[in-house]
């Protein structure tokens, strides 16, 4: 079955990348001139998928207000003669249809997915990780998809990471498949040293099917007394198994401080209006170190 919908997770706090995020949402750091959510729908989308569902929590209607038209702003624009500025806008609010739930509590990312449960309804869908950008020229997002188009079985984006990532993300136990897909049977959020399967982690993308809601819904707290989604995908990796896919593509974690840095760098150096600009004078800063 093809996977037509999206569910974007936006609701988290950006506690490592205080004071920032005491008033903008993580999700709205920018890099360059985009925010980080923008460069994820943008995903999602050449991906093909055009039904979107975002999770995000109070104090996040920046948001919503950034895919949402600017009327007044567009005008202005026009009047001025801005129109590549206009239409830029303009195609923020048709990257696809939009739709935003509240995550009430902060229980974790198997909470978040289930107040996805009457959008996604009785359809495959791929959960994406609000700080977790991907950038190449292969959506993520497509790649996942296509693994569980192939094989029907539910996929996760992931890479090797060192131990100490794993240990802060997840670890899972892997047996080659084709190519860069492998097949997933057990994994383990947040392990201690002695738990680690491989150091393959899942980065920010997996494809589910809609039983993950029954499983949810039965789902004991885990890490950090909340519902964690990587223990559903455990139930259902060890009972029908699933796919990781080792996905082409650079990410760059939006929720850390030198993940931020990194991105602004790389896409800067290669943005059509700056990217030489900044690479000169890159250069120079290096001489100074």
């Amino acid at each position: 079955m093809k996977v037509k919908k999206a569910v974007i997770l936006a609701a988290g706090y950006g506690t490592r990348v205080l004071p920032a995020t005491k008033s903008i949402p993580k999700e709205m750091l920018t890099i360059v001139d985009k925010p980080a959510i923008h460069y994820i729908v943008d995903e999602v989308s050449r991906a093909g998928i055009k039904d979107i569902l975002i999770v995000i929590s109070r104090g996040k209607t920046a948001v919503e207000d950034y895919f949402d038209r600017s009327p007044d702003l567009e005008r202005q624009l026009i009047n001025s003669g801005k129109n590549e500025l206009y239409h830029q806008l303009e195609g923020i609010s048709k990257l696809a249809k939009i739709q935003f739930v509240r995550q009430q509590e902060m229980k974790g990312t198997g909470d978040a997915v289930m107040s996805a449960k009457g959008f996604v309804g009785d359809e495959p869908f791929v959960v994406l990780y609000g700080d977790d950008v991907i950038i190449g020229d292969d959506p993520a997002t497509a790649q996942v998809c296509r693994a569980y188009e192939e094989y029907g079985k539910g996929a996760v984006a992931m890479k090797q990471v060192p131990s100490e990532m794993v240990m802060r993300y997840s670890s899972l136990k892997v047996k080659p498949k084709k190519d860069n897909v492998y097949d997933v049977d057990d994994m383990i959020e947040k392990p201690a040293a002695d738990q680690i399967f491989s150091h393959f982690s899942i980065l920010g993308r997996c494809v589910l099917p809609p039983n993950i809601f029954d499983i949810l819904e039965n789902l004991p707290t885990g890490a950090n007394g909340e519902y964690q989604l990587t223990d559903a995908m455990k139930q259902l990796a060890v009972s029908e198994g699933m796919l990781g896919v080792d996905f082409t593509g650079v990410r760059y974690d939006m929720g850390n401080k030198l993940g931020i840095l990194k991105a602004v760098v790389e896409v800067g150096l290669k943005h059509r209006e700056i990217g030489k600009e900044f690479k000169e004078y890159l250069k120079e800063i290096a001489k100074e170190l």
